[in-house]
């Protein structure tokens, strides 16, 4: 299990040097790209919800009032996990020499939230290799904005490009310790992937209802709200696609 598992979280680390490809991208360009790709990992990320980790929880006879408990627990983690990273604003003006306080903030809240992807990545493969896989997808998806956001923050933060793209990757290393995390964790403890799985829920409806889909709603016009719903729904039948894989 650990070779697949590594590999996928190394992949999702990857991701993180998607800055430097933003930095390739017109300020409009980087908007629309954004914009389509927010659109897919909110569809993709309630896909994976509802068409394969609930599925695999009632399959499993996991899907219990215990289990409800732990979702909704998941929802509360990474609502704390996005006011860390949102934990403080600094009025001072951005220099070399004064670096913003919450670079360190979001460095942090997002380290933690890359541990948490690999603990993820971990349990699903210790359910099942083709669950492991469709998580894994289902994380990139909404990874490839956030580190966008990320790399945005820290430059505005007053780091230069090249110490935004270190910081960043060295942050997103740290899923590599919650994946070491979720193996080990998977073979001692009786259980565990259900709560991994239940926890993974919470987490990705979380994150498709309260953070990406919110973002789609600045944009009220008719010709984007249509586009925003062939994205969601190609996420979800990217979702759909990936059950044959099953």
């Amino acid at each position: 299990m650990a070779i697949p598992v590594f590999f996928s979280v190394l992949t999702v680390s990857l991701i993180s040097l998607i800055g430097v490809t933003a930095l390739a991208l017109s300020a409009e360009k980087l908007k629309k790209f954004l914009f389509y790709l927010v659109s897919f990992s909110a569809g993709a990320l309630l896909g994976d919800v509802f068409l394969h980790l609930v599925p695999e929880l009632a399959e499993g006879g996991a899907l219990t009032s215990v289990s409800s408990l732990i979702i909704l627990a998941g929802i509360i983690v990474f609502f704390i996990l996005e006011k860390l990273v949102c934990w403080r604003h600094c009025h001072i003006p951005v220099s070399r020499q004064h670096v913003h306080s919450f670079a360190a903030v979001n460095l942090v809240g997002d380290g933690l939230h890359n541990f948490i992807d690999g603990l993820i990545i971990a349990g699903s493969y210790a359910v099942s290799f083709p669950l492991g896989v469709v998580t894994t997808v289902a994380v990139i998806t909404h990874e490839i904005p956030q580190e966008v956001g990320d790399f945005g923050v820290l430059l505005y933060a007053g780091l230069t490009r090249s110490k935004a793209i270190f910081f960043n990757f060295l942050s997103a290393l740290l899923a590599f310790a919650g994946a070491g995390a979720g193996i080990m964790f998977a073979s001692r403890i009786a259980g565990f992937t259900d709560i991994i799985v239940s926890l993974t829920v919470g987490g990705f409806i979380y994150i498709a209802t309260a953070d990406l889909i919110p973002e789609l709603k600045k944009e009220n016009e008719l010709g984007q709200s249509a586009k925003q719903l062939l994205g969601i729904a190609l996420g979800i039948g990217a979702m759909a696609l990936l059950l044959f894989l099953e």
